[in-house]
C-alpha cells in the first residue's frame, strides 16, 4: 500500500463515527466488487452484514459459480487478508490452526499459526474434511481464538469464516451437524448466472486483472464500522416482531425443529447491519425482512412428511413472514 493510500485509509478511520460512513464506505466497497462479480450483489451485500455483525457465512452452490473468486476479491477490496484452506478426508486439525515446532537454534518451541490466522478465511469445500477438522474451525469461530498446547492465541480482527460446500455431490463426504449449521449466521444459495449475466461475465474477464482490485478498507475500519452496527436502536416493537417470527417456525405443524433463541439474535444483528448500510440509525420491519430467508432457512428441519409433500423450508419461512403482524 503506498503512503498516500495509507494516509487516505487513516482519514477514513477517523471518520468512521456514524451510519452514514458506514454506508459511504459500504458502497464504495460494493461498488469496486462489482466491477469485478457479475450478478451476485445480493449474496454480496448479505456477506457484508455478516461481517458487520461479526459473522460467518455458509455458501452453497454447484462448482464454478465464482464461489471461491467472489471471496477473494471481497476481502482484497475490504484491505483484509486472505486465505484459502481446501478441506479433504485427510485434512488434520493442526493443518487450519497451526502447531509448535522446534527450533534448533533457540532449542526452544515456537507456534507457527495455520491458515486460520487471517481475516477473512476460505473454507472450501468444508463438508470434505472428518468431524474433528470441521469442529476445530468452528470452535475457532465461535470463540474468535485458537487454543493448543494451553495456550489461547488470538484470532485477528475482523475474523470472518467463508465456508464453501456442493449440494450434489455427496460421495467421500462429512455433512455438517445441524447444531454446527446453526453457527453460521447465514446460508446463502449461489446459483447459475443469467444469460445476459454470463455473457457480461465474459465480456469483463477479457483483459481483466487482479491486480486492479482497489483496498477501500483496512482492518480498522471494519472493526469501527461494526462498533457502529452495533449502537443501531431496535425498539421494542422490532424485537416482539423477531419474537413472533422465531415462535411461528416452532409452532408450524410442518417443522420438526424451528428456530432457537440464537435465530432471534441473528435476526436482530443483522437488521441493525442492514439498518446501518442503509444509512439509518434504526431498524425498521423490512431490515427483518430482508434477511428472514438467509437467516432462518439452515435453523428449520422439516417433518419427513412435509419433505415429501414438496414442502420447502423457504416456502415456509415465506409465509411465516406474510402472516406475522408488523408493527406500526
Amino acid at each position: 500500500m503506498s503512503e498516500e493510500t495509507e494516509t487516505e485509509t487513516e482519514e477514513k478511520t477517523r471518520k468512521v463515527s456514524g451510519v452514514n460512513a458506514v454506508r459511504k464506505i459500504a458502497s464504495e466497497i460494493m461498488s469496486e466488487v462489482n466491477k469485478f462479480i457479475v450478478g451476485k450483489s445480493d449474496i454480496l451485500e448479505d456477506i457484508f452484514i455478516a461481517l458487520m455483525c461479526d459473522g460467518h457465512v455458509l455458501l452453497e452452490g454447484v462448482p464454478g459459480v465464482a464461489k471461491t473468486y467472489m471471496a477473494k476479491t471481497f476481502a482484497q477490496t475490504l484491505g483484509c487478508s486472505f486465505k484459502r484452506i481446501q478441506f479433504t478426508p485427510d485434512l488434520l486439525p493442526s493443518d487450519i490452526l497451526g502447531t509448535y515446532v522446534f527450533d534448533q537454534k533457540s532449542s526452544e518451541f515456537s507456534f507457527r499459526e495455520g491458515p486460520v490466522f487471517a481475516n477473512i478465511v476460505l473454507a472450501d469445500e468444508i463438508n470434505r474434511a472428518p468431524p474433528k477438522t470441521q469442529s476445530a474451525l468452528l470452535e475457532a469461530m465461535q470463540e474468535k481464538q485458537v487454543t493448543i498446547e494451553g495456550v489461547r492465541h488470538p484470532l485477528p480482527k475482523p475474523f470472518m469464516v467463508l465456508a464453501t460446500q456442493n449440494p450434489i455431490e455427496q460421495e467421500g463426504t462429512y455433512p455438517l451437524p445441524e447444531a454446527q449449521i446453526d453457527r453460521f449466521l447465514f446460508k446463502l444459495n449461489v446459483d447459475y448466472p443469467t444469460e445476459e449475466e454470463e455473457v457480461e461475465m465474459l465480456k469483463r474477464r477479457m483483459g481483466a486483472s487482479d491486480d486492479n482490485i482497489k483496498a477501500l478498507a483496512s482492518p480498522n475500519i471494519l472493526v469501527k464500522m461494526q462498533k457502529v452496527v452495533s449502537n443501531v436502536y431496535v425498539a421494542p416493537e422490532i424485537m416482539e416482531y423477531i419474537r413472533d417470527i422465531v415462535i411461528k417456525t416452532r409452532r408450524n405443524p410442518q417443522v420438526l425443529l424451528g428456530g432457537s433463541p440464537r435465530a432471534s439474535i441473528v435476526l436482530m444483528e443483522g437488521a441493525k447491519a442492514r439498518a446501518a448500510l442503509n444509512g439509518r440509525e434504526y431498524v425498521i420491519p423490512d431490515d427483518v425482512k430482508a434477511i428472514a430467508q438467509q437467516s432462518l432457512n439452515h435453523r428449520l428441519i422439516l417433518r419427513p412428511e412435509a419433505e415429501l409433500e414438496g414442502v420447502s423450508v423457504n416456502r415456509i419461512i415465506a409465509s411465516i413472514i406474510g402472516e406475522t403482524q408488523v408493527p406500526i
